[in-house]
């Protein structure tokens, strides 16, 4: 199963895609959608949706797997994810592309086995279990990659979508 995780936001989306057989996972591509802040948000919004969609065309995933929005303390910030997953799961509902959703404290679980693990131990994770030579950078797209691998964890393991077990 090919699956596609993202990592939505407004700036910098990450994206990760990794092929999951059995209980082999690989990577397949992975990196960044960068949008100017010098845009006004239509048009930053705009850009996000058409990458995404084409990310969907090249790589033909069977799911797409993105996190869920949680509450921020910046409002702001919280909208602008909000509006950014809005536009990436619509590029997915056009491309008649399946959505599972994960909280952060699922995709720790899914990644490192403890709801409350450190940024840098489900990066670490994440080199470790698609066999990399390194941490994927920048930041989101090694986060975008920890949720495809929280969906590849969870087809196995019920207990990773219920969020339980940290």
């Amino acid at each position: 199963m090919r699956i596609l995780g993202v990592d939505p936001g407004t700036a910098i989306v990450g994206y990760g895609v990794i092929d999951h057989e059995g209980s082999k996972l690989t990577p397949v591509d992975f990196g960044v959608i960068r949008t100017s802040p010098d845009l006004p948000c239509y048009r930053r919004l705009a850009l996000v949706h058409q990458e995404v969609t084409e990310k969907i065309r090249c790589h033909r995933p069977e799911i797409m797997a993105i996190e869920e929005l949680f509450f921020n303390k910046n409002t702001r910030t919280a909208l602008s994810v909000g509006e950014a997953r809005g536009v990436i799961m619509l590029a997915a509902a056009e491309e008649d592309l399946l959505v599972e959703e994960y909280t952060p404290l699922q995709v720790k679980m899914a990644v490192v086995g403890y709801g409350r693990a450190q940024k840098v131990q489900v990066q670490e994770m994440v080199k470790i279990l698609l066999g990399l030579t390194k941490i994927p950078k920048p930041d989101d797209a090694a986060d975008a990659l920890a949720i495809a691998i929280c969906h590849a964890h969870s087809r196995r393991n019920p207990l990773v979508r219920k969020g339980e077990g940290s």
